[in-house]
């Protein structure tokens, strides 16, 4: 296959994230985005399926937002943040805490999901230190993903992800993800690990687990139930939000569709709209209230060069400005019923596991005679085949899904629903 140019330096020079290198001549030159849709340097377009890695929001360069950002760069790019402020991050602290439970205060920046909920897991751990009680062990769900830095590798499931560093990983309690049959198993074993004590949180995905649970879903009474369990023995609750934040499960936030509400979220992902990267780590005032001592051993030690970056958070801001409108509402709304629709058009298929579905998220586990998982090796020919049809989907093995930017059309997505339907029945 002759390959351009560009692609010929990438291939010299450049190391992709998740990428077998079996499969690297591969890689698509995108040389423009609008939209829902990316262009190529031959001129190819293709819908975009996924949100670029579920970060965009409202379509790709969106002019708003890069207004934003413009005039953001014009004025103060970027300042530290350690001893100095700035009102790009104290509104956006303000604007994300308007929308987010009322039982969060403050407001801590970093870059991205993984640091997010490293914050998260020092901030708890360290919560505990301060007041003499050194409380250490983290309850996570089996399945879990939480990012790639040590600590989110830690609580997330023992899988291809961190193999090669599983020596090294602290011990999690794990919990199955709760479903009707279930839930008061899962319930007995989490009142085993509180007897054992010393349980210091208990972190958790709402409702969906990404990518290391393929997007499985499960009933937010559920977790209800689990939550309610640990504030009933002080153990602090973490929702990883960086996925389902934004308005992916149909509310702003997935912690919406809770009664008992997290002690900490992390969000990142969409939070600027797809256009920088940026994480948070929201928490309730008790936390914060943990480090406010004379004793500076009590400090918080943990901070980023580019903490609140301001262009990030002018970004954030513009994406916020879109995201409290009507439309972007409607927007949802009209995806998450063409979904729900899909789902019962096919959900009988006889090559479909199951087909699963919340709010802008739909996901279908193709049957193979492989194990389903993310190395299952329908993952190639499910994507070759896609982009063949112009239309950027990048599957978890053998769950093929669709997580859309909010702007795109209902043609594309019934075009993307019926060549869905034609892969069911001629390529499986």
């Amino acid at each position: 296959m002759s390959i351009s140019p560009w692609q010929e330096k990438d291939l010299d020079f450049v190391w992709h994230p998740f990428t077998h290198l079996k499969y690297a001549e591969t890689s698509i030159n995108i040389i423009r985005s609008e939209g829902s849709y990316y262009f190529d340097e031959l001129g190819n377009k293709y819908i975009d399926g996924i949100s670029s890695w579920w970060v965009n929001l409202h379509g790709h360069s969106h002019p708003y937002i890069a207004e934003k950002v413009y005039q953001q760069l014009k004025t103060n790019a970027h300042s530290i943040f350690s001893g100095f402020t700035h009102p790009q991050a104290i509104e956006l602290s303000e604007r994300l805490l308007h929308h987010l439970p009322n039982t969060l205060a403050k407001v801590f920046f970093s870059d991205n999901g993984s640091t997010a909920v490293e914050v998260a897991l020092k901030m708890t751990l360290q919560f505990w230190h301060n007041q003499g009680n050194a409380k250490t062990k983290i309850i996570a769900f089996e399945n879990a993903y939480h990012g790639d830095t040590f600590g989110s590798m830690s609580i997330g499931a023992r899988n291809a992800f961190n193999n090669a560093f599983s020596p090294l990983l602290f011990d999690v309690l794990r919990l199955p993800v709760p479903d009707k049959k279930n839930i008061h198993a899962v319930k007995q074993t989490l009142h085993t690990y509180i007897k054992e004590g010393n349980i210091s949180a208990f972190i958790f995905e709402p409702l969906i687990l990404g990518a290391g649970g393929s997007m499985q879903m499960y009933d937010a009474n559920l977790l209800d139930e689990l939550i309610s369990i640990c504030k009933q023995h002080s153990i602090i609750t973490i929702a990883d939000e960086v996925m389902t934040g934004f308005g992916r499960t149909g509310k702003f936030f997935a912690t919406d569709y809770l009664n008992n509400k997290p002690d900490i979220i992390c969000l990142s992902k969409g939070i600027t709209g797809g256009v920088m990267p940026l994480g948070v780590t929201a928490c309730a005032q008790f936390i914060y209230d943990a480090y406010i001592s004379d004793d500076k051993h009590k400090t918080f030690f943990h901070g980023h060069s580019y903490t609140a970056n301001t262009t990030a958070c002018a970004a954030a801001l513009a994406s916020m400005d879109l995201m409290e409108k009507e439309e972007t509402r409607n927007n949802i709304q009209q995806i998450a019923a063409s979904h729900a629709s899909f789902k019962e058009k096919i959900k009988t298929h006889p090559n479909i596991l199951s087909v699963r579905n919340l709010g802008t998220i739909i996901a279908i586990e193709i049957k193979t005679p492989e194990e389903s998982g993310y190395l299952n090796n329908l993952a190639e020919k499910i994507s070759a085949y896609f982009i063949q049809k112009g239309i950027l989907l990048r599957p978890l093995g053998n769950v093929l899904y669709i997580l859309p930017p909010y702007c795109i059309s209902q043609t594309d997505l019934t075009y993307i629903y019926t060549c869905i339907e034609t892969f069911l029945s001629t390529e499986v």
